[in-house]
């Protein structure tokens, strides 16, 4: 009897913690589930994305913050256990399609967006209207003294640096392997494996020299960072841009209106504002992308009007 209590008991925990790990067995208060990746720029996104749902239609929107990174995210929008997360086109188009790196937007855009329908039946909306691309970033103090812009320029002093990144950019094929390749970059050791949450404190700190970065990091300006020329142009464009699922496109039709109204409205000089009102002055997400939205005259309005019936 006493074995069969504990039996039970492990057995319902398991189950519990399964059912805890599976999105679609929580999302019962909710229409849509809307997930961002893990860091901050993707927290902002993720809330104002879930934000114009709910504001301009009936929907009710289940967030998924930081679910993890690209790999994760793409598998579980392709299981169905989400529903949209914005994904940036260059690290869609190399990163999961395994495609080779092209400089050209509009290319990388058509492209993506047919073998997604194709592939995935996923929906690749149209941009938010920046791009986020990997800055390789450096002390600003390093900068000006060793009179550095480019990453050509800083090869000579890689072999005494030692490098920090997330595990992805050491992993991808737009990532570091194709970069060193490119620019003969060497390090004293291998590149540190690191949480993007602490790659600037490290670099701040001194336990690197060189980290990659986003573009539209709001601490690069704030801690007097420098941010090194792509001068051989490897990255490819990193366009913002919502993935959804076209079942879900199907079941709710006022859906593609509603995300449709993002394209364009966001600039990488305001992402960048976004992230530094998150990060170096700790404010509140929702407030941050409330606010954005009523100063694009987004949301609130529609959002009056499609309850009001």
């Amino acid at each position: 009897m006493k074995r069969f209590l504990i039996f039970f008991i492990l057995t319902f925990t398991l189950v519990v913690a399964i059912a805890a790990c599976n999105p679609s067995a929580n999302n019962t208060t909710g229409d849509i589930v809307v997930a961002s990746k893990d860091f901050t720029e993707q927290d902002i996104l993720g809330e104002l994305l879930a934000q114009q749902i709910e504001a301009t239609t009936n929907l009710k929107v289940v967030r998924r913050p930081r679910l993890g990174g690209s790999f994760v995210c793409h598998n579980a929008i392709l299981a169905g256990k989400i529903d949209a997360y914005i994904e940036y086109t260059g690290t869609a188009f190399t990163g999961i399609l395994k495609q080779k790196a092209v400089n050209d937007p509009k290319v990388v855009y058509e492209k993506l967006k047919q073998i997604y329908d194709q592939k995935f039946k996923l929906e690749v909306m149209p941009s938010l209207g920046f791009e986020n691309t990997f800055a390789m970033v450096i002390r600003g103090e390093d900068a000006k003294k060793y009179n550095i812009q480019t990453l050509s320029q800083v090869a000579q002093y890689t072999p005494q640096w030692r490098g920090g990144f997330g595990y992805e950019f050491l992993e991808r094929e737009d990532g570091f392997p194709g970069l060193a390749k490119t620019y003969d970059l060497r390090f004293s050791k291998s590149p540190q494996i690191m949480d993007l949450g602490l790659i600037y404190r490290a670099l701040v700190q001194k336990q690197v020299d060189m980290v990659a970065g986003n573009s539209t990091d709001g601490q690069i300006t704030r801690l007097g960072l420098a941010v090194l020329k792509d001068d051989k142009q490897y990255f490819p464009p990193y366009e913002a841009t919502p993935i959804v699922r076209q079942e879900v496109l199907n079941k709710y039709p006022e859906l593609k209106s509603a995300i449709a109204q993002l394209s364009g409205k966001i600039s990488a000089d305001e992402m960048r504002q976004l992230n530094y009102l998150v990060e170096g002055e700790l404010r509140d997400i929702k407030e941050v992308v409330r606010e954005f939205l009523k100063s694009k005259e987004l949301g609130s309005r529609r959002g009056a009007e499609a309850r009001s019936f």
